[in-house]
């Protein structure tokens, strides 16, 4: 934990015992933000190199509170936004890799746990070192925490560029 949260490049964390034979996809994690760019790279980079599939994860949920307003919302249409926003994010990458096999996740949930159940048979995951939370002086986020902690197989934490240089 204190070498993912304070080396100033990319690092990758191997846990102890991993299951699976290390022939699954490459996870990233994709929330719109800057530093999730660096990590699609990354991901794309390691796909390519493995000649794996590459899963690109984007989590979303209702919007706190909205189930208090009195009127029809099509929740549906979040999940929709949200995947568009994810095929924007990998547009770029597709074209200079075509090699690399992608398919989209979006899913309702936390980060974390739709990150974690989508690894379930990954050879790595790929998550930025914190997202779009208003926290930025932490220097590890929850859901990179989260899945560094809980996850089967290895764990590339991207950092942010700014503490790169």
């Amino acid at each position: 934990m204190q070498v993912a949260a304070h080396a100033a490049s990319p690092v990758v964390v191997v846990p102890p015992r991993g299951e699976g034979d290390g022939h699954g996809p490459v996870v990233v994690g994709v929330d719109g933000s800057e530093l999730s760019e660096s990590a699609v790279a990354f991901a794309f980079e390691a796909a390519s190199f493995r000649d794996a599939e590459l899963v690109a994860v984007s989590a979303w949920q209702v919007p706190a509170g909205l189930d208090l307003v009195p009127m029809q919302v099509n929740v549906d249409q979040f999940g929709d936004d949200q995947d568009r926003a994810l095929a924007e994010s990998l547009a770029g990458y597709q074209e200079r890799y075509p090699d690399v096999r992608v398919r989209r996740q979006v899913s309702m949930g936390s980060a974390a746990q739709v990150l974690l159940e989508a690894a379930a048979d990954a050879q790595l995951v790929v998550v930025g070192s914190r997202g779009r939370g208003g926290f930025k002086g932490l220097l590890l986020g929850s859901v990179s925490q989260s899945v560094l902690h809980n996850a089967s197989c290895p764990v590339a934490i991207i950092k942010d560029r700014a503490t790169q240089e």
